[in-house]
């Protein structure tokens, strides 16, 4: 793929690269990339803050074992950031911009040339102000510069051989909670756990649990709808939802779109 040797050019010029990796099939491109370009040179960082699911975490850390490439991990707790927590429409941009002086921290310390992450062209056509806060703070974006798509990342990653090609988008658990209704610890964790009791209970992939002031909105791919029609698992499903905290729950029949919770 002639977009995949760009993607290798790019990293030519660079002699150091911090890599900032998610769990995603994104960020596991670009640092798989830079570091067949420059090897040790080439390190990842994922930011454990407090409102990243551990899934992702987990999946951050297999992707660097199965590259070889050296893994940072920087603790630090979104929930002491007064801006995030309120959860207006900029709480992606407090985020990112924590992230950015966290990124910018470490990068300064490891003694790195510059700092790079998976945003891609995809990423252009939604409200995301948290892109605006790591380009503002100099973080660069290869996957964009060189044009890939998420169709073109996941066909590379396939290529490549990353188990985690076909791995579902996901976003970090405050992604749940409305705009205007404070985040917080609890919520995030019944988000979490909600997430994983659905996954057990059906076979479903992409999953959303919505915490609309207490109530659980359940969202899972479209073709995995009917899934949620059975009456007995849909019971055995709120029953324990409930047991998590929440006050009831519903289905969301439209299906996951990813952003929905503030269309």
């Amino acid at each position: 793929m002639k977009k995949y040797q760009d993607l290798l050019n790019w990293f030519s010029d660079k002699n150091s690269v911090l890599v900032s990796l998610s769990g995603g099939v994104d960020s596991a491109l670009v640092a798989y990339t830079a570091f067949e370009k420059i090897g040790k040179n080439a390190i990842a960082v994922t930011a454990d803050y407090k409102t990243l699911a551990q899934d992702e975490l987990d999946s951050a850390k297999k992707i660097t074992r199965e590259i070889g490439i050296r893994h940072i991990i920087i603790s630090y707790d979104e929930l002491q950031n007064e801006n995030f927590v309120r959860n207006d429409k900029n709480r992606c941009f407090y985020c990112r911009d924590e992230l950015s002086d966290k990124l910018l921290s470490t990068s300064k310390q490891l003694g790195c040339d510059v700092i790079v992450d998976g945003t891609h062209v995809d990423d252009l056509g939604d409200y995301r102000p948290g892109i605006d806060a790591l380009h503002k703070n100099g973080i660069k974006s290869p996957l964009l510069e060189t044009n890939f798509t998420k169709q073109d990342i996941r066909k590379q990653a396939n290529v490549i051989g990353l188990t985690v090609y076909d791995r579902p988008s996901n976003s970090c658990l405050a992604s749940r909670i409305p705009w205007g209704q404070r985040v917080t610890a609890e919520k995030l964790a019944r988000v979490e756990m909600g997430e994983i009791m659905v996954k057990q209970s059906i076979d479903v992939k992409q999953v959303r649990v919505r915490d609309l002031n207490g109530i659980a909105k359940i969202e899972v791919e479209v073709d995995k709808i009917p899934l949620l029609r059975d009456n007995q698992k849909i019971q055995e499903i709120s029953e324990k939802l409930q047991m998590l905290g929440f006050s009831s729950v519903e289905v969301d029949y439209d299906g996951y779109i990813s952003g929905k919770i503030n269309h």
